[in-house]
């Protein structure tokens, strides 16, 4: 057997296992997983999904929380309805200045969590992606800090380079917890990595 051929079956399981469980993205586990492991959302939570298209962060998040929480997702495309009426969605750009304002006009409160698996369009030029990327990530943690209740936590994909320990200590000023995971659904030859941020400082 070789690597990519166990790296193609890998892929094959998270694809298929995602079918099974009609969820809209085999992304899901690498949600699914973390918060197994690190409990940082849980039933009647406020979460805020940035990048959630197709929607399968969302579903994820609508099972933690149930029918007590609330979830709002934002993405560039339109999302289709999930059919809760506790999960709602808009087409926004995170890089607008109003998205800050259009995401606290629709949340019941701060939020107890906001997710980001928002990526760029990949161009093949790794220093550029990588920019970009950390760029989107930024933008994510501003908004966290503007809509997270204090002690609240923040899960965002980056892509690993010479950027990430920059980023990594901008959000250590605002996190007690701070640490970067590779779940076992992402794919280990995919550059991607996750900051988890537990327990907002709250407004310095």
């Amino acid at each position: 057997m070789t690597r990519e051929w166990i790296r193609r079956r890998k892929r094959d399981y998270y694809y298929r296992k995602a079918k099974k469980e009609d969820l809209r993205s085999r992304a899901s586990f690498k949600l699914t997983e973390t918060v197994r492991k690190y409990r940082f959302m849980k039933l009647g939570d406020v979460v805020v999904d940035l990048g959630a298209a197709p929607g399968g962060w969302l579903q994820i998040s609508r099972r933690i929380v149930g029918e007590s929480g609330f979830v709002l997702g934002v993405d560039l495309e339109e999302i289709k309805p999930l059919g809760f009426s506790n999960v709602v969605t808009i087409v926004g750009d995170i890089r607008d200045p109003e998205i800050i304002r259009r995401i606290k006009a629709l949340l019941p409160r701060p939020a107890d969590v906001v997710l980001s698996d928002v990526s760029p369009n990949v161009s093949g030029i790794w220093e550029v992606d990588h920019a970009r990327q950390i760029e989107l990530a930024e933008r994510s943690l501003d908004i966290a800090v503007s809509v997270l209740r204090s002690d609240g936590n923040f899960f965002v994909k980056v892509f690993q380079g010479d950027l990430q320990d920059k980023f990594l200590n901008l959000v250590r000023k605002r996190f007690y917890n701070v640490r970067v995971l590779k779940p076992k659904a992402s794919r280990k030859e995919s550059a991607e990595v996750y900051v988890l941020a537990m327990g907002y400082k709250g407004e310095s």
